[in-house]
């Protein structure tokens, strides 16, 4: 938009991947932007209820659709011709997602994604994926500190775009830089995906805590701690260490750590209330995707050679039956040692 909030000619032609309430969101970001932008759902049924609607009304209800959003299903009409497609479809789909796009993919076109996470079945960080089933096409990753219900209703928010390629972030950062949402841009993919997925598994420790009610200075020793884990990790995989207490890493961390909105911190919560996985995810009724990668994390921990306790806490709360007080005594009873390492 220009500086008195007018379309300019030059708009990209957009399309998100995914009408879940964070590529709703997206969409309804990019299209108060710009004059062309398609929100794509996999069912056709779906696709139909938004673009009658005007709304989501399950995943943001009473956020009505900009007039340069349309919503379809087909595939050919979401890739044709855009500038930019975003993804952003939970990590499992995201393979799968790549290759019916890649199949439509012309030259010129661009992609990039917003999902967090890993790919749980291989451990393969997004970047990764793109390379085996895109070969050539530069990354770009869009991530930070956002709720999708405080995006729908254009609340303040910051976010961070890393590209392999300075053009490919400029595209990105044009597509939602505007009104109440300032993008920030960044090269280190790696470290952006790092932060974004890893501190899921943390905001279900951090949950955790609070549902057993241990109080505001476990939270808060958490939270750092759970940072420094980022970090050594960060560090070993040759991350920026400044990515990660920016944006994608410091700032996510702390939001779904301390906020009820994200859903990994109320999975915690209820575990920490003494429900199983299962009644928690559905309860939850959305993916969780700190739950899938606390998996990786410790496998990632061990790959790189560091530790990470916080993050194997939890995967033992989650999948070895450890009860949340054997887990704290455990983390309580390390050794002491050196805070800054």
């Amino acid at each position: 938009m220009d500086p008195d909030g007018n379309m300019m000619d030059n708009s990209p032609r957009i399309t998100i991947l995914g009408a879940g309430s964070w590529g709703t969101a997206l969409a309804l970001q990019a299209a108060r932007l710009h004059p062309d932008v398609l929100l794509w759902a996999r069912d056709p049924a779906q696709a139909a209820l938004l673009e009658g609607s005007r709304e989501n009304a399950r995943y943001l209800p009473g956020v009505r659709f900009p007039e340069h959003l349309r919503v379809v299903s087909d595939p050919d009409l979401a890739v044709t011709g855009r500038a930019l497609i975003l993804v952003a479809v939970p990590s499992s789909g995201f393979r799968e997602t790549l290759r019916w796009v890649g199949a439509r993919l012309r030259e010129g076109q661009n992609i990039a994604w917003a999902t967090k996470g890993l790919e749980t079945t291989t451990g393969a960080w997004l970047h990764e994926v793109l390379e085996e089933e895109l070969p050539g096409q530069p990354p770009a990753v869009l991530s930070g500190p956002s709720f999708a219900a405080e995006v729908a209703r254009e609340q303040p928010t910051a976010l961070t775009v890393a590209a392999a390629e300075p053009g490919l972030g400029e595209l990105v950062s044009q597509a939602f830089h505007g009104r109440a949402m300032r993008i920030y841009r960044s090269a280190d993919v790696l470290g952006v995906e790092l932060g974004g997925a890893f501190k899921n598994v943390l905001a279900i420790a951090a949950g955790i805590s609070d549902g057993a009610g241990f109080g505001a200075n476990a939270r808060a020793a958490l939270m750092t701690r759970g940072l420094a884990e980022l970090q050594r990790l960060g560090a070993a995989v040759g991350a920026q260490p400044q990515t990660l207490t920016g944006l994608s890493g410091l700032g996510d961390l702390v939001l779904t750590c301390t906020d009820d909105q994200s859903r990994n911190r109320r999975l915690g919560l209820y575990l920490g209330q003494g429900f199983d996985l299962e009644t928690a995810r559905r309860r939850i009724g959305q993916a969780v995707e700190g739950a899938d990668t606390a998996r990786v994390a410790v496998a990632k921990a061990e790959q790189a050679g560091v530790e990470m306790p916080i993050c194997a806490e939890v995967h033992a709360v989650l999948y070895k039956g450890r009860p949340v007080r054997e887990a704290v005594r455990r983390l309580l009873e390390r050794d002491p040692g050196p805070e800054h390492l």
